[in-house]
């Protein structure tokens, strides 16, 4: 049984009391067999503002997750690179802005505002889709929602889904429940994931780790990838 279960981000604020309610959920983490990975809503609209305290964009820009979202872009470009060296399918979530395609009133969340732009909606420049990635529209907080995306999957023979993207507490969770629901090992990459609040943020991936996913280190994840690349090859 791995030492490192609850070596995360969550160690501040998840007391030795909770830990031990939760001990029975303990076990061995790892990348599911014939994995895809998915993208969830890593799109301009997270980035308006800057790097900036959070609490500071979002009195402009009330979407916007701040320095949290830049901290995260490095370790994405990392598991991204890694992902395509390994030949996984790649698949990535933003919201449908067609005004012709649902009614006025519909929103993903209850935030108050008007309705995102297209170009808020497109994914960030350090991520762009390369060729033969699939990006996925969606008007939901989960990618699998009234969405093709269970489909294409069990066409490709995909049985593991690695999850990252924005927000942990919303879009992510709603799709790593919806994928874990569809019978996929969902694994998460703790660094590739953020929110605008931290606590949401731990404490919904301390959750997602014990009912739902396994959470890793993006290292660890790039490192298991190489290996199941080494191993194809030896084949």
């Amino acid at each position: 049984m791995s030492d490192d279960f609850e070596d995360h981000c969550w160690k501040d604020v998840v007391s030795a009391e909770v830990l031990e309610i939760y001990k029975h959920y303990k076990r061995e983490t790892f990348v599911g067999p014939r994995p895809a990975l998915l993208v969830v809503d890593l799109y301009n609209l997270s980035y308006y503002g800057g790097p900036r305290p959070v609490s500071e964009v979002v009195k402009e820009f009330p979407s916007a997750c701040g320095v949290n979202a830049y901290a995260a872009i490095e370790p994405t470009k990392r598991l991204l690179a890694a992902a395509r060296a390994a030949g996984l399918p790649i698949f990535y979530s933003t919201g449908d802005t067609r005004a012709a395609s649902r009614p006025g009133a519909i929103t993903a969340t209850n935030r108050r505002g008007g309705g995102p732009k297209p170009e808020d909606m497109e994914i960030w420049p350090d991520f762009a889709p390369a060729a033969g990635d699939v990006v996925i529209t969606k008007q939901r907080a989960s990618a699998f929602y009234g969405t093709p995306l269970a489909a294409h999957l069990t066409q490709l023979g995909v049985r593991g889904l690695i999850v990252i993207g924005t927000s942990t507490s919303g879009c992510v969770r709603a799709s790593a429940v919806d994928a874990y629901s569809h019978g996929y090992h969902v694994t998460m990459a703790e660094e590739c994931c953020f929110d605008r609040s931290d606590l949401s943020h731990k404490i919904n991936l301390f959750d997602l780790h014990h009912k739902y996913a396994d959470v890793m280190k993006t290292d660890e994840i790039i490192a298991r990838l190489k290996g199941e690349r080494l191993m194809e090859a030896a084949q």
